[in-house]
């Protein structure tokens, strides 16, 4: 399905569906192809909003994990939004938390997969390297169990962006900023309903590391996914919706 993204006030965003608003905030290189399932799935019983994080235009500066949650916060404003239940895949896990920690009376639920936020392996345990593209597909490869699910469009994607040198320079910026931000003794305060959902092969956000999130997050509750690795939603989208919908239907934690 093609998502249309909309344009308001210097924001560009997805805006799908009526009802409780679903809030997806994507990873470092989050194309809309990775919530493609979500947005066709949720979008009938809830209204998906997606902002497009501005992770490749931000000023150099700012290019960091702050940065980036004042720009969700800023947005969030905009468009008046109250009551969210929040998904954040990989660095949009990240960016999750610390929106939440900041303005917990806004979020409704927390659905984190494949976050960062204690340990990651990004991009293989390297930055990105300029104009190499059998690089880039490895490195892309590198985050799905099944290697197919690496499309060629999603590769051109990632080696388009990886080709232009200010982009690469936000790219490493934010990464060393989210490495470097470890929130092991800030993630027990979030009492907002939890729900882990974890690829059981993931090599960038280990499963040790959903495990540490279960065991700081009091109000969590953690599922797996066999063979899949970092973005469930993509690699097994019919098993990893069914488990978020078991979890926005059920109004206690099993913790």
């Amino acid at each position: 399905m093609a998502i249309p993204v909309k344009e308001e006030n210097g924001f560009r965003f997805v805006d799908e569906g009526q009802g409780e608003v679903l809030f997806l905030l994507h990873g470092l290189f989050g194309a809309l192809s990775n919530w493609e399932g979500v947005v066709s799935r949720f979008s009938r019983n809830f209204r998906v909003v997606i902002p497009m994080l501005p992770i490749y235009e931000m000023p150099i500066r700012e290019a960091g994990l702050d940065g980036l949650r004042q720009f969700v916060e800023d947005f969030v404003s905009q468009k008046k939004l109250d009551n969210m239940i929040i998904m954040g895949n990989s660095l949009g896990g990240h960016i999750a938390l610390m929106y939440t920690l900041k303005n917990a009376s806004k979020v409704k639920k927390l659905i984190l997969t494949g976050s960062s936020g204690l340990f990651e392996d990004s991009m293989g345990g390297s930055y990105p390297k300029r104009g190499n593209y059998q690089y880039i597909k490895e490195r892309v490869s590198y985050t799905f169990y099944n290697p197919d699910v690496a499309t060629k469009e999603l590769i051109d994607e990632v080696f388009e962006i990886t080709n232009s040198i200010p982009k690469c320079l936000r790219i490493v910026a934010i990464a060393k900023s989210a490495q470097r931000n470890n929130m092991a003794e800030e993630i027990p305060n979030i009492k907002t309903p939890t729900l882990l959902v974890w690829g059981l092969n993931d090599t960038i956000t280990p499963p040790m590391v959903a495990h540490e999130f279960n065991r700081l997050i009091p109000n969590s509750e953690l599922k797996f996914i066999d063979k899949c690795c970092h973005a469930p939603m993509m690699e097994h989208p019919e098993a990893f919706n069914e488990i978020v919908e078991n979890f926005l239907l059920n109004n206690t934690s099993s913790k």
